[in-house]
């Protein structure tokens, strides 16, 4: 590494390596040498180049997966952004990166390249400003993170992360280096954190309705503060929501709302007019929940324009996630003291750049706008995965950080916010695991509602499976690797409260013993080598053997599954083996539940608050795992020889990931999980709104259109005759005009070679700007190869899905951002993305996406009609169009490369647009044409 000069005490200077610069334009490689020559090279001569010199690049991961290297030692500026700016974002490309920091933005190689180097010069300056506030020491974390990791134990060696020079020379501390001391004071973020503020309990929320006018009147500031149109059918739409704050006139009555509106009406302002004002009256928050992380931010943005102050916004407005979403203050302290950041440069470097957004974030969510999502990439996912609490290892007030808790605070929050925002995973677990004593929120607008179906199919399921059944011996147990780590088993969480308690212990004892016979350390490998160990490994064995017996396609990439009868000879005999200790470890747990219970009523005196806090949080921990987890796993077990209930399916399946075996199990889903939810909330509901652009599915059975999502939301059941009530707002856009929908009949979707060359040449006609959808990873990788390099010879980057290392939503804010990008995705592409304007102006789906036909699909399908797939296919259509359009002035084409399309799904499109049935060589030429301009 270069070394700065001597420097004056508290001298600073901009110390830029002098280094190659090696840039990744598409899937194209350039290099800036020393000598100053711009030249492009090939993966074999670029993967030479990076072994000889230390090259600066943006997003080394990215490169390295490239180059097919493990690891990419380099200058990267996205950390060196990441560390001067935490909890900023910008889109982790060179041109992104540029742009985020106000500078020219590159549009040649080259200038990617010299834009780099003025990026490394204008972050550095901008670290050592004078007047700069920071919340975190960056002089002593540099250091630190330079120290760490290093061969020879001195700061900013060679092993350790290579901006601490620069950093250090920024801020005037290359003859000052600081001190070990001051590192260690620095590393201590938590300390600097302030803590949450116990209030009293909330009041109940008054139950005074929302005139119009009210709803009128906050719409229209709402606008005024965006400046932002006025839309009759928007104003249309916010009024008729009012209906779902009415107040309660009769035991057990919900008022529900299902609305659709198309794109463009502006829903999110619309709800949040009548949401707000039904808050600031009656004094209790509204919960809006979303399916995607996009709409979650979305919504937080809109009400920034209503609560302009920072601080008041703070109060009203809270984000909530479940526990697995925030940064666990404890894991970070662990990180910091453990030895994998001693030894290792890379989880030096993951802990600085952590430690420093830790500082700034404003609510820990790991998931949150402020949380940059490329960031997690340059960390390592593993390590990213260690900084929370994924396992349900929190150990609540017996943390030292349980007063600074991210988690805690935003639970405590959301008891005195107006709006919280939420997401359908989190209010369905919170509905599934609460009794009819417990108290939820009242009322709630689902947005993206056309997915609560989905939602509360992940929530109300049952798996008993290697990964569940272990992570359930984890919880008991703890770590059993003998490695050094935090994980705690039952003993070590509650002994402190139970010394002395004979019975008590005895009871945490059986549970120890009783769940050794859950799947323990290494339990794939054996399940691999057929060599299981105790009576759920060889349950599952045999689950595994008869899925593998009853079906052909082995090596395919898709989970496996069959019937769970007739079953193959000792599968009935392991499932009772299987039940008998899952009910011996079941009864010590619910008995050690009555006693904790018991201890909190008879010990009331003497108990403080923090031993309250902590015995109630394992209570009901133990018996979130003892009555569903367990308590399901023995229903099902029980009903494997005999009638499974009328609304459930089992099956046995083999997952795979990436076409290898992951896991095996037995497994039960309801046939209608939105009854299911649905009859779980209405107690706790008075007034929901259930809302989306794509929620009714006009067939010839039910022209109107509102059959399918009565049904599938759980309208009828939580709606009292009588109050509840469903409309439509049309769109205000142009879709006859503004789009184009083809159907090319000449292409054969079962030859690849075809199927390639019809998006090669699309994607050309429109000069990119073009998302294609697969319903199949293979297919999407098979086209991929095909189509990239022919696109790159054009200028036209190709970003793919389950190809690039990028998560799905950087991918989408690189082709945001890149006007004539191309990128191939699946389902994850296809909902929920917002991408306005030149961006998206082609959408390309390789084949009609009918529903995969699952034991659980044809169950569902005997349960809700043969139209059923009709419906789920015309919602994908729906949705996927529905990218195209987004605002205006927006204009686009919608291409089906699969001429068996029925026309019975063509109702998916809007009334007015005509679909022609084309060949390919025409719909070239038709999409060259409307897009020309």
């Amino acid at each position: 590494m270069s070394q700065a000069p001597a420097l004056q005490p508290a001298q600073k200077r901009l110390l830029v390596p002098k280094a190659p610069v090696v840039v990744l334009a598409g899937h194209s490689l350039f290099c800036l040498t020393l000598e100053g020559e711009l030249k492009r090279v090939d993966e074999a001569e670029a993967r030479g180049l990076v072994q000889r010199h230390m090259p600066i690049v943006c997003n080394a991961p990215q490169i390295a997966a490239r180059l097919k290297l493990d690891r990419l030692p380099a200058y990267d500026v996205l950390e060196l952004f990441a560390f001067v700016n935490p909890g900023t974002f910008c889109v982790p490309t060179p041109r992104g990166l540029t742009k985020a920091l106000g500078l020219f933005e590159p549009e040649s190689p080259e200038d990617q390249c010299t834009g780099l180097r003025d990026a490394i010069r204008h972050l550095l300056a901008d670290l050592g400003a004078v007047g700069r506030v920071e919340k975190s020491d960056p002089a002593g974390l540099a250091a630190l993170m330079g120290l760490m990791g290093s061969a020879n134990d001195e700061p900013h060696a060679a092993n350790g992360w290579p901006w601490a020079d620069s950093v250090l020379a920024a801020l005037g501390r290359t003859d000052t280096p600081p001190t070990r001391g001051e590192m260690k004071v620095a590393a201590k973020i938590w300390d600097k954190l302030p803590e949450w503020a116990v209030h009293a309990p909330e009041p109940a929320a008054g139950h005074v309705g929302v005139a119009d006018a009210e709803v009128e009147d906050r719409l229209t500031q709402l606008l005024l503060r965006q400046k932002k149109e006025d839309r009759p059918q928007q104003r249309e739409y916010a009024r008729n929501l009012a209906a779902a704050f009415a107040p309660c006139n009769e035991e057990g009555e919900t008022h529900v709302v299902l609305a659709e509106a198309g794109t463009g009406t502006g829903k999110t302002l619309g709800y949040l007019s009548p949401a707000t004002v039904w808050a600031e009256k009656n004094g209790g928050p509204v919960w809006v929940s979303t399916f995607t992380r996009n709409l979650q931010r979305q919504v937080d943005a809109e009400l920034e324009k209503l609560y302009d102050d920072p601080v008041t916004k703070a109060r009203k407005v809270v984000t909530r996630k479940g526990r697995e979403n925030y940064l666990c203050l404890l894991n970070l302290e662990d990180a910091a003291q453990g030895q994998g950041v001693a030894i290792s440069d890379v989880n030096a470097t993951a802990f600085g750049l952590m430690a420093r957004w830790a500082a700034v974030t404003e609510d820990g969510d790991l998931a949150g706008k402020d949380f940059p999502g490329w960031l997690a990439g340059l960390m390592g996912w593993q390590r990213m995965a260690g900084f929370a609490d994924k396992r349900g290892e929190c150990i609540y007030t017996a943390c030292p950080h349980f007063n600074k808790c991210f988690i805690e605070k935003s639970i405590r929050k959301a008891k005195r916010a107006d709006i919280v925002i939420a997401n359908h995973a989190l209010v369905m677990h919170q509905t599934a695991v609460t009794g009819p004593e417990d108290v939820l929120p009242a009322r709630y607008i689902f947005d993206e509602g056309h997915h609560l179906f989905e939602a509360a199919d992940s929530a109300f399921d049952a798996q008993l499976n290697g990964q569940w059944t272990s992570d359930l011996r984890r919880w008991l147990l703890g770590t059993e690797t003998g490695q050094k780590t935090r994980a705690r088993g039952i003993k070590r969480r509650i002994e402190d409260l139970i010394a002395g308690e004979d019975e008590n212990m005895a009871h945490v004892e059986a549970i120890q013993e009783a769940a050794r016979s859950l799947p323990g350390p290494q339990w794939r490998q054996r399940m691999g080598e057929g060599q299981p160990k105790g009576v759920t490994e060889q349950f599952l064995l045999l689950c595994r053997q008869q899925v593998y017996a009853r079906t052909k396609d082995h090596g395919g990439y898709y989970s496996l599954e069959t019937a769970t009868l007739p079953a193959i000879p000792g599968l009935f005999e392991a499932a009772s083996a299987l039940q008998a200790k899952l009910t011996e470890l079941q009864k010590p747990m619910m008995a050690l539940i009555r006693a904790l219970q018991q201890k909190l009523e008879d010990e009331a005196e003497t108990l403080d608050t923090g031993q309250r806090e902590r015995i109630t949080f394992i209570r009901n921990s133990l018996y979130r795992r003892a009555h569903y987890e367990l308590g399901g796993w023995i229903e099902m077990l029980k009903a494997l020889k005999e009638e499974r209930p009328e609304n459930c399916v089992d099956w046995l399946e083999v997952t795979r990931a990436d076409g290898k075996d992951y896991d095996a199990g037995f497994y039960r889903y309801y046939v209608d999980p939105a009854k299911v939810f649905a009859e779980q909330l209405k107690p706790h509901a008075h007034g929901v709104v259930i809302t989306s652009a794509t929620l009714r599915d006009a067939s010839d059975e039910d022209a109107e259109g509102w059959k399918s999502p009565k049904s599938r939301t759980g309208f009828e059941v939580l709606s009292t005759p009588g109050a509840g009530n469903s409309f439509h707002v049309a769109s205000p856009f142009n879709y006859k005009e503004q789009t184009r929908v083809l159907v090319v009949g000449d292409v054969s979707k079962d030859n690849p070679g075809e199927v390639a060359a019809a998006f090669r040449e699309l994607f050309r006609a429109s000069q990119g700007g073009a998302l294609g959808i697969f319903t199949a990873v293979q297919r999407l990788r098979s086209v991929h190869e095909k189509i990239l390099q022919p696109l790159e010879n054009e200028g036209l980057h190709l970003y793919a899905q389950h190809v690039d290392p990028l998560d799905t939503g950087t991918l989408i804010d690189i082709f945001r951002e890149e006007e004539n990008a191309c990128l191939l995705g699946t389902d994850a592409t296809r909902d929920g993305i917002d991408v306005p304007g030149r961006s998206l102006r082609l959408v390309v789906y390789d084949r009609v996406p009918w529903p995969r036909p699952t034991i659980l699909h044809k169950a569902r399908r005997n349960h809700f009609g043969k139209g059923l797939d009709d419906m789920l296919t015309r919602f994908k259509l729906k949705q996927a169009y529905g990218r195209l359009i987004r605002r205006s002035d927006d204009k686009g084409v919608f291409v089906m490369l699969d001429g068996a399309l029925p026309s019975r799904l063509l109702s998916a499109f809007p009334e007015g647009v005509e679909v022609q049935r084309i060949g390919l060589k025409e719909a070239i030429a038709l999409t060259k044409e409307f897009l020309k301009d």
